[in-house]
């Protein structure tokens, strides 16, 4: 242990020592070899009364000690008297403690005026008093050290305490001020927010966290503090229990707004985000006036020179010039994010716990959906100021209307993002107009990571003069025409009815999927879930289907936003192969409505060989082509195998024979669904994934594993029927045929 800290020679002054941390203060103090002044009114801790037995008491007890003690019983208000019994009992004061206090606890709606100005005057102009009148002794010996007490209440507030927390924040501010004025005379002050069991702490508190609050541990610190080798100068810390820890300020990165210009309100909604953002890695720790006025006056100068100067979008009479919206430029986001933000993510989009490569961080795999990119872009989407570059902007009257990401480089697991918004183009629809945005990200090393186009279209903004047609961008702009065949695959998923409250905690706030009432203004029954949020769903299982699981497979994806999805639908993606191109749609399954149309992703890299190019004639007429991870899929390529392999009479007879379209939902142990068919009633039989042409006669609704051991005869289907292990809607009779289908086709396995 390092050498005893002693406080022989010196003197201290402590008031409010007659009981509680002032008495543990005075007692450890005149241990250490230290004069002690015991200064203490003798009121209850409301200020009532009078006595000189609490300063007397703790006297007795520091010189039976071996200490040195003198009392006082003087108000702190009379800060002059104190510090004058220490000079005429002992010769100088080295050390001011001001710990006395009161409480007068009401609320701010019943409170007096003299309850408020009693409380200041105690703690406040107490302090004051006795600082006032020790601190010329303090300048001319070169020394001093000194303590003020504040709490928790005033750091953080606390209801019925408005008195209170004001004047004890105003110690803080007092002690940083002090702490400065007498550096260069070595006075140093810090202030101490304790814990700790008191007179005022007896009232508020149980018994059982009273007996582990003792004073006896605030009172190392103050000592500590107050050393003549301790150069700690204008802190502010927390003690008490064991604990000891040191506060700062902290203030975010904010936003730099053109100082030559009106500033609106809307401006600052728009960009409210960033301004109180304090985990994009910009936060700084200012601990000065100095260096707060810094930040200020570096981002002034920044956004003077970025804004200046700034060509007008928006004419007098109302035309948008969009070549001036294209050239303006616009801050930089930081987004940084960890491993947790990428499993949070990937959970946001229906990730379970046997996805590993999605939400267990040490999986080799490990890493985001590729539609994790539309996450950094939130913010800079929102900054830009929609004010400045149309005629008139409602926020209300925005509809999100696709999204356009392509991956440049696969995200890391972790890192810090840069993106920066610009105007791609405005469209004059005539009814409304399209903003297409552009959000550029790039990593640490800057290089590019990824790129989004974000299409809006505002109601009632329109006839400014603009096109209404864009220029071609490639996949950005593709139409994406749903291809006549059955889909190649098809993956259905459950949305929870929590989605849109675990998918936002990924950074899109909008309370229109959350709040009810929110939702209700919007005319929609229920808040509805994020479009990006389905857009993610769609990624992921194409991400899943055609690139297994590498986002070195994944080019691009784009979408267009069709209708709303609720919490709790089920989504259907169904998908096309052609080519390079994966064309897709999402079904909302129990409404029947088209939620995302003209959507495609593209391939790169290995799932171009895997793939290979559009399906085979055989392929493209039927549909049967595989449904992804199920262990069904074999079954029903036997099922198929085995009607290819029959003469047309048989298949002809087979189909008279059964007169029936079976449709299978296949479950299986991730909770996501396939559809098959069997149609055993038009032309001569076929098999495919989807739905069928025709309407199905029976629907059979069973898990992957259970359908597997029912087709290779371990299973017998009308135990399975009976223990509600297969549904069956429609035609039930039909399904009875179930069996003799897979004998007949030699699925058993």
């Amino acid at each position: 242990m390092a050498q005893t800290l002693r406080f022989d020679g010196r003197v201290v002054i402590v008031t409010g020592a007659g009981g509680g941390l002032g008495r543990s203060h005075a007692l450890f103090f005149g241990s250490r070899g230290a004069s002690v002044v015991v200064n203490d009114l003798g009121s209850s801790h409301t200020g009532e009364g009078a006595s000189t037995r609490a300063a007397d008491v703790v006297v007795e007890e520091i010189r039976a000690g071996g200490g040195k003690a003198v009392a006082n019983y003087d108000s702190v208000l009379d800060g002059d008297k104190i510090v004058e019994t220490a000079m005429k009992a002992f010769g100088r004061v080295d050390i001011v403690i001001n710990n006395a206090g009161i409480l007068k606890d009401v609320s701010f709606a019943r409170m007096t005026d003299e309850q408020w100005k009693l409380i200041f005057q105690v703690h406040v102009d107490g302090a004051y008093k006795v600082l006032k009148a020790a601190w010329p002794i303090f300048r001319q010996q070169k020394f001093g050290r000194i303590i003020n007490t504040t709490s928790a209440a005033g750091i953080y507030g606390n209801f019925g305490q408005a008195n209170y927390s004001a004047a004890k924040l105003a110690l803080v501010g007092l002690t940083r001020t002090l702490a400065l004025e007498g550096k260069k005379d070595n006075i140093h002050c810090n202030v101490i927010a304790p814990m700790a069991a008191s007179r005022m702490t007896e009232t508020v508190l149980p018994p059982d966290m009273l007996a582990s609050l003792k004073p006896e541990m605030v009172t190392p610190l103050v000592a500590y503090l107050c050393h003549e080798s301790t150069a700690e100068n204008g802190s502010l810390f927390e003690v008490g229990a064991g604990f000891i820890g040191k506060l700062r300020w902290e203030r975010t990165g904010g936003h730099g707004f053109p100082n030559d210009k009106p500033l609106l309100p809307e401006q600052i909604q728009e960009k409210w985000e960033v301004i109180t953002n304090f985990e994009d890695g910009r936060a700084t720790h200012p601990d000065s006036t100095q260096e707060s006025m810094e930040g200020i006056i570096s981002n002034f100068e920044n956004v003077s020179k970025e804004e200046a100067p700034r060509p007008r979008v928006v004419s007098e009479d109302g035309k948008v010039d969009v070549e001036a919206a294209k050239s303006l430029s616009f801050g930089s986001d930081s987004f940084k994010y960890t491993e947790r933000d990428v499993i949070l993510y990937n959970l946001g989009l229906g990730a379970t716990r046997k996805d590993l490569h999605l939400v267990y961080e040490n999986n080799d795999s490990f890493g985001p959906v590729p539609t994790f990119g539309v996450i950094p872009s939130l913010t800079s989407m929102n900054s830009v100021p929609f004010g400045e570059i149309l005629p008139s902007f409602n926020p209300m009257m925005l509809l999100h209307g696709e999204q356009y990401l392509e991956i440049i480089k696969p995200f890391p697991a972790h890192g810090t993002l840069v993106s920066t918004p610009y105007i791609v183009d405005i469209l004059d629809k005539g009814k409304g107009c399209v903003v297409v945005i552009g959000v550029k990200t790039t990593d640490e090393n800057g290089d590019d990571i990824c790129i989004n186009e974000i299409t809006v279209f505002i109601r009632g903004v329109a006839n400014f003069g603009g096109k209404k047609e864009g220029a071609d961008r490639g996949a950005a702009t593709a139409t994406n025409q749903i291809p006549s065949r059955k889909p190649d695959h098809v993956v259905k998923e459950k949305t929870s009815e929590n989605q849109a409250a675990l998918y936002r905690l990924s950074g899109d706030w909008n309370p229109l999927h959350i709040d009810p009432e929110m939702a209700a203004v919007g005319g929609f029954e229920v808040p509805i879930l994020h479009g990006l949020c389905t857009f993610g769903i769609a990624g992921k299982h194409i991400f899943s289907t055609y690139c297994n699981n590498d986002p070195k497979n994944f080019k691009n994806i784009k979408a267009r936003f069709a209708k709303t999805v609720n919490p709790g639908d089920t989504l259907e993606t169904s998908m096309w192969r052609e080519g390079n191109k994966v064309v897709f749609q999402v079904r909302a399954v129990e409404r029947d409505v088209i939620v995302i149309s003209n959507a495609a992703v593209e391939l790169q890299g290995d799932a171009l060989k895997a793939a290979g190019a559009s399906p085979s004639p055989a392929a493209a007429a039927d549909g049967a082509a595989t449904a992804g991870a199920f262990k069904s899929d074999a079954v029903f390529q036997q099922i198929k195998a085995g009607i290819e392999a029959m003469s047309s009479a048989d298949r002809a007879a087979q189909v008279k024979k059964v007169k029936g379209v079976f449709q299978f939902e296949i479950t299986n142990e991730d909770g996501k669904t396939a559809t098959y068919y069997v149609d055993l009633k038009n032309g001569e039989g076929s098999v495919g994934t989807g739905s069928a042409s025709s309407k199905p006669d029976v629907v059979i609704s069973v898990k992957d594993d259970v359908f597997v051991n029912l087709a290779s005869g371990k299973a017998n289907a009308q135990k399975l029927f009976m223990s509600g292990a297969i549904k069956v809607k429609g035609q039930v009779m039909l399904a009875t045929k179930l069996g003799d289908i897979l004998n007949a086709n030699k699925a058993k396995l």
